[in-house]
């Protein structure tokens, strides 16, 4: 007999509709499962059939065949064993299938029977929502996690058995609601700008690249406060939004790192990886592509801390998602799309030791300086829009009891500059000053025609390329905002061009 069970597969970060079609017929006695399957989906059958056995159900031996649908996608995960388990239940005539037609079922099997949670649940929920389902049962682990798409009914399942008294003629399946009892949970940080002594520019430099949604560099010797500066940008940037909580969270379900219960990630992403980090972990990739750091850091901030010990090959790779905000991995299985919408916040020595370009300190040679900086190639730099120094903190400034401002206060900044930028991008496609393009540049960055002077003598005089020209626009346009000026002043181009004069210092000597 044959029957149809409904589940869903993941392909990079968005599920689609897989379709568990389950022949039980005659022929030689055994099991055969097809559809471009990867090894953890092929071993799913021996994990079927001792589920099957230690629940309760022994069949006649017969000729099983089991197709996962559509056959050209290959499938990965452990999902699709409970959909299959239920099939053969259903095509030897022990269940009824019409009672979950609308259904889509996801999970993986114990031996003993019993459901185990599995990753990327909230894509696939989706994928079901979108393809017109009406209920998915899932294991009681991952009920939680399913609950935040709405306009499906979760169910959770706990195993086989207890799946055989909802399919039953007596069964009923729980009308269970949604309980939204997170929604208003505050965030709240250990850390604060308040904290921080001295380094105004500094702060003042982060605060324009929060705003604008800018990359920054900061580059000084160790022991400035650039880590301290750097780990406490989520405590100024702007609430997620209930989308941007979900599109994150799709990510962090898919990866298996989403907090315990299953909650959702509700603040902004701070991610750090060491700089022996290989490529692909930072792209994201594997025979069954999954996202890296890059698409972990998305909605927030990706800290590389020691920028130049990072091997050249992976700085390099960050070339294209910085521009496009997304990362493209082409595969012989066809093409993977993760997202790659990050803020990059970079922190580095002016050479080995640290302390160029004092001479009174710095030992190495101008050679090692040369090689040591040039691990950053200038189209590394030109993708970066504010480079900033950390500048030695002195005993007056630890030693002052005066109050530094405090995270909360530049937030408040940092959010109505949002707000500006939101009004006059609304259905532009874009939300921010650092996703402007050419025509969004010539509209809302003009210069004065003593400013257009100016600025042409600086592009001279710095040798600037064509990119670090539109971003230095682009950082005046976020510096005005955060004044809360409707046209670029001379004092606010001055500020992004002054955000740029490290790299005449240290790449052009």
């Amino acid at each position: 007999m044959f029957c149809k069970v409904n589940s869903a597969g993941l392909r990079g970060i968005e599920g689609y509709s897989v379709s568990v079609e389950v022949d039980v017929g005659d022929g030689l006695p055994g099991m055969t499962m097809v559809g471009a399957l990867s090894s953890e989906v092929r071993e799913a059958q021996d994990r079927v059939r001792t589920a099957l056995k230690n629940s309760g159900y022994y069949f006649r031996p017969r000729k099983v065949t089991v197709n996962l649908s559509p056959a050209d996608i290959r499938k990965g995960g452990t999902g699709f064993d409970f959909p299959i388990a239920v099939g053969m239940l259903c095509a030897y005539n022990v269940l009824e299938a019409e009672r979950i037609r609308d259904a889509v079922l996801i999970g993986e099997l114990g031996l003993n029977g019993e459901l185990k949670p599995v990753k990327g649940i909230l894509s696939l929920v989706s994928a079901a929502r979108k393809n017109g389902y009406r209920r998915c049962f899932l294991p009681g682990d991952n009920v939680r996690e399913g609950r935040a798409i709405k306009g499906i009914q979760i169910v959770g399942v706990e195993s086989l058995r207890q799946m055989a008294e909802f399919m039953g003629t007596s069964g009923r399946i729980p009308q269970e609601e949604w309980d939204d009892e997170e929604a208003g949970e505050e965030e709240a940080y250990e850390t604060d700008y308040s904290q921080v002594q001295g380094q105004l520019l500094m702060k003042r430099a982060t605060e324009v690249a929060v705003a604008g949604y800018h990359n920054l560099l900061y580059i000084g010797p160790a022991g400035g406060g650039k880590t301290m500066i750097a780990e406490r940008i989520p405590t100024i940037m702007p609430s997620c939004t209930p989308e941007e909580c979900l599109e994150i969270s799709k990510v962090y379900s898919i990866c298996g790192l989403l907090p315990e219960r299953g909650t959702l990630v509700r603040r902004r992403p701070f991610r750090s990886p060491h700089h022996s980090i290989t490529g692909r972990a930072l792209t994201g990739g594997g025979r069954n592509p999954v996202p890296g750091e890059m698409s972990l850091a998305s909605g927030g901030v990706l800290f590389l801390d020691e920028f130049p010990e990072f091997s050249k090959h992976t700085i390099e790779m960050m070339r294209q998602p910085l521009e496009k905000k997304k990362v493209i991995l082409s595969r012989v299985s066809g093409s993977y799309e993760f997202p790659a919408n990050f803020m990059l916040v970079a922190a580095m020595n002016p050479c080995e030791c640290g302390f160029y370009p004092d001479r009174n300190k710095c030992r190495c040679t101008e050679q090692q300086v040369r090689r040591y900086l040039g691990k950053i190639s200038k189209p590394i730099l030109d993708r970066i829009d504010i480079c900033v120094e950390a500048a030695p903190v002195n005993f007056e400034d630890l030693q002052s009891a005066r109050p530094q401002e405090s995270s909360g206060e530049i937030r408040r900044r940092v959010e109505r500059a949002r707000r500006i930028q939101a009004e006059r991008f609304k259905g532009a496609g874009i939300s921010f000053n650092s996703e402007m393009k050419e025509e969004h540049i010539r509209r809302y960055c003009r210069l004065k025609k003593s400013d257009e002077q100016f600025f042409r003598q600086v592009y001279r005089n710095m040798n600037l390329s064509a990119r670090a020209y539109s971003r230095i626009l682009k950082v005046s346009r976020t510096v005005a905002d955060l004044a809360e000026e409707e046209h670029i002043d001379h004092e606010h181009l001055c500020e992004a061009i002054s955000y740029r004069s490290l790299e005449e210092k240290y790449w052009h000597n």
